[in-house]
């Protein structure tokens, strides 16, 4: 695979598999031009983190990963909605509906031309949407 420009949207579940060693992920990553997330992404690792055995350690470790120079935080808006709507609209006309989180995450996607680095199969149902899916490693 050449890194060309590919700019990686890695998914929380992709995240996940990264730091629990997942060595594809990591290949995935190390390829990209570019790794990216958004606030629906921080949201679900920052809600998975709270509460847990090992919050200060998953907080410092996601602060240390977002300051490598290839991790963009995308923002959403307007275009973000926009696309979310048509995405929403299309799978529920096909009765495949996906998680309300992995519609923004796909939105996201869709509006900056990237391809969403996932564990999650059901991104493969989004119209217009590359992903990537990979095994989550056994624990």
């Amino acid at each position: 695979m050449n890194r060309g420009e590919k700019i990686i949207l890695l998914d929380t579940s992709a995240y996940s598999a990264l730091f629990r060693g997942n060595d594809l992920v990591k290949e995935f990553l190390q390829e990209a031009f570019e790794v990216a997330l958004n606030s629906i992404i921080l949201g679900e690792l920052l809600s998975g983190f709270s509460g847990g055995n090992f919050e200060e350690k998953n907080r410092q470790q996601l602060k240390d990963f977002m300051q490598t120079s290839r991790v963009t935080v995308y923002p959403m808006d307007m275009e973000t909605s926009e696309r979310y709507s048509s995405i929403w609209y299309y799978l529920r006309s096909q009765g495949t509906p996906i998680p309300t989180n992995d519609l923004w995450i796909a939105a996201s996607a869709m509006q900056h031309g990237m391809t969403v680095l996932t564990t999650d199969r059901h991104f493969r149902k989004t119209p217009q949407i590359l992903a990537i899916t990979v095994d989550s490693p056994t624990t």
